[in-house]
């Protein structure tokens, strides 16, 4: 049987998941990788061009989570967008891995697996990575223009506006706002917009990152460093190299390593652990935080020299409920760009969801506008989306009068399901994304008793 070209890495913390995996792959693929440390990822990647990447879930005994997994997968797809990601999960935790299928992983496997499953799953994950290699410059930059929703309002506008000028320098920028309301995407703008462009775009998520991580993660390590340290192997900072590294969350940084980043900062040099030579660095920072980090400092929790170091140019980026004009397009926009990631056409919201949209909090910005759009894009049929499938008809925080033509749509909602179930609250509960309790408060308030 001839073996396909393709490149497989596999990682996992279990020696016979590795052996056991390899025996399986070679017969059927031209190389396999194996290894049982995240941390090498970055390594085998940046010397290797894999086309998939299987990747377990969780390597810390007593920590069954995945967030590991989620978090190894965003550094996978950062570094090396074209690779295809499998996740590998446990029965039983099927969630975390919808979940990143969500931010980008291809599949999942089960363990233990059925063989055939997992060939199968892998050799649609080698096509899909030859498509991803075959797409031309000219599709990557529509693409990546097509993905930035501006909007109409004042302060989004003078937002966009800053990011746009300070893009052309190498100003490092601080970028200031509530989590999700897009900071990530408003930072790859920046990115996509300067003369480094065509080189990296690293992200760092720094609350993820633990103490004693902080410095081999970010700086690099040499051979022998520590225990687990088996070959030289480069930072972040390095992994940008000549592009833009992104410090998300960089208010969670502790005080005493703020001291080690504010060096690298100032001396524009990294110096891996394990070796005295600092490497020069040509790379432009764009840090982000959701605290109020100007209270930070008062409080000395944050270094003062290191603000002024990170924040050359601050921009702020507002919450939904400050741009309140801009939801409604925002939603449309953001439920075309899901359907086209579906590959699934002509999807649209029922006239009165719109209303709804408006109206509904959104404590969560504009993610959660994307993960209420994007399941709901999965429940609804009919390629029209209601405001059950959106859930967000529970108003607790939003006080409405009897005149309020939301809360009429609200009380012909409940009546409708009602009837359709004959009064059974549990099912019409169901059917509203309701709570019993909070359904019966809505029967009360609208006097819908028999």
């Amino acid at each position: 049987m001839r073996k396909k070209l393709a490149q497989i890495l596999v990682v996992d913390d279990q020696e016979e998941i590795l052996f056991s995996a390899k025996m399986i792959l070679k017969k059927h693929f031209e190389t396999i990788f194996t290894t049982n440390s995240p941390k090498k990822i970055i390594s085998i990647l940046s010397e290797n061009d894999i086309n998939v990447v299987l990747l377990d879930m969780n390597y810390r005994i007593g920590f069954e989570d995945g967030r590991e997994g989620i978090h190894w997968l965003k550094e996978i797809k950062t570094l090396s967008p074209n690779t295809i990601v499998i996740l590998m999960t446990a029965f039983g935790k099927i969630e975390t891995a919808v979940e990143g299928i969500k931010i980008g992983a291809f599949d999942y496997v089960l363990k233990p697996w059925n063989n055939e499953k997992l060939l199968e799953v892998i050799d649609k994950a080698v096509t899909e990575s030859r498509k991803n290699g075959k797409k031309t410059t000219l599709e990557k930059i529509e693409k990546t223009e097509k993905k930035y929703f501006v909007g109409t309002s004042a302060k989004i506008k003078q937002a966009y506006s800053i990011a746009e000028k300070v893009a052309r320098t190498d100003a490092n920028v601080l970028i200031l706002g509530e989590n999700g309301t897009g900071k990530y995407v408003f930072a790859e703008f920046i990115h996509q917009h300067s003369e480094r462009k065509n080189e990296p775009f690293v992200h760092v998520d720094l609350g993820s990152l633990s103490d004693n991580l902080f410095e081999s993660e970010l700086f690099g390590y040499a051979k022998g460093a520590f225990t687990d340290a088996k070959i030289d192997t480069p930072g972040r900072f390095e992994n940008a190299s000549n592009g833009t590294i992104f410090l998300d969350e960089i208010g969670n940084i502790p005080l005493h390593l703020q001291a080690k980043l504010l060096h690298v900062l100032q001396t524009k040099t990294v110096t891996r652990l394990g070796e005295s030579k600092p490497r020069p660095l040509n790379v432009r920072v764009i840090a982000a935080t959701n605290s109020d980090i100007k209270t930070e400092v008062k409080n000395k929790t944050f270094r003062e020299d290191l603000l002024y170091r990170i924040n050359t140019m601050e921009i702020n980026l507002p919450s939904l409920r400050e741009r309140k004009d801009d939801i409604v397009p925002m939603a449309n926009f953001i439920l075309e760009q899901i359907a086209e990631k579906y590959n699934q056409e002509n999807w649209r919201f029922e006239d009165n969801v719109l209303l709804y949209l408006e109206k509904y909090p959104w404590k969560g910005n504009v993610r959660e506008m994307e993960n209420k759009i994007e399941r709901a894009l999965i429940l609804a049929e009919n390629n029209t989306i209601s405001v059950m499938d959106l859930d967000i008809l529970d108003f607790e925080e939003i006080q409405e009068n009897d005149e309020n033509p939301l809360s009429e749509m609200e009380k012909g909602a409940i009546e409708k399901a009602l009837f359709k179930h004959n009064g059974n609250i549990s099912k019409t509960a169901e059917e509203l994304g309701l709570s019993r309790a909070a359904l019966y408060r809505r029967i009360e308030k609208y006097d819908l008793k028999n």
